[in-house]
């Protein structure tokens, strides 16, 4: 039986379906293993994370940051915390290394035409999911006044760590994807998939699905975080159309 071959329009080479999977698991454990090595990493800047991260709260508050305290409730909370900072941060400055991976796995079914764009998307692409994750952690300051507000001023805001990190890494995190949302559209009007005119004569009903994923995706639920995150892919949106038409030409 002969092996079934995935060829390159352009360069004329071809694997079979057995090399392609083990160039998939080869650039697989070069992602994984450069997100565990930054995780050892950002384990010993774990400090420095936190006190970063606790940002948000002590602006909320309006505290000084020797002032921004947590009630830990279980003797493993700290530890919890520490991996789980470790693994985010691991995963942070490794983007770059796993959208390049990303990008590398496609190469070889890609056109030279195509290739062209390869490293600006990489680049693109890691821009904006940092660029999401820093978006999300000023909108957060914001989102837990808001938050606190609602409660009422009878309440003292005393959180517990893993639950205050878990909520603040968790709203970074989906805000980096939802933030790669003009890399995709750039990419599928490349691929002739969609055309900027489609785009554009659609715009009316890409609001509203954007609206809408973001009253689902925003973890915290508050229009703060919700509007965060509407505005830019809005934004997001009519700039892809224009790139699409710039690329076009």
């Amino acid at each position: 039986m002969t092996p079934l071959r995935i060829s390159s329009a352009d360069t004329m080479k071809s694997m079979t379906l057995f090399e392609h999977l083990a160039e998939a698991r080869r650039r697989l454990l070069i992602s994984v293993g450069s997100v565990t090595v930054l995780a050892l990493v950002a384990w010993f800047l774990y400090n420095q994370m936190i006190k970063i991260l606790v940002r948000p709260y002590c602006s909320a508050s309006k505290l000084i940051h020797s002032s921004c305290k947590f009630i830990m409730t279980s003797p493993l909370d700290g530890l919890s915390l520490h991996i789980k900072l470790a693994a985010y941060g691991g995963f942070i400055l490794a983007s770059p290394i796993i959208f390049f991976q990303a990008w590398r796995f496609v190469v070889p079914g890609m056109t030279r035409k195509e290739k062209r764009y390869a490293y600006p998307f990489v680049a693109a692409a890691a821009f904006f999911f940092i660029g999401g994750v820093v978006t999300a952690f000023y909108a957060f300051s914001h989102a837990l006044q808001w938050l606190q507000q609602v409660g009422g001023n009878s309440l003292q805001a005393f959180y517990n760590p893993n639950q205050y990190f878990t909520l603040l890494l968790l709203m970074m995190f989906i805000f980096g994807l939802t933030f790669e949302f003009p890399v995709i559209l750039v990419a599928l009007e490349l691929a002739n998939v969609i055309t900027p005119r489609q785009l554009l004569k659609q715009w009316r009903y890409a609001l509203i699905a954007i609206f809408a994923a973001a009253a689902i995706l925003t973890p915290s639920g508050d229009p703060i975080s919700m509007f965060g995150m509407v505005v830019p892919l809005t934004f997001f949106y009519f700039l892809a159309i224009l790139v699409g038409k710039i690329a076009k030409k």
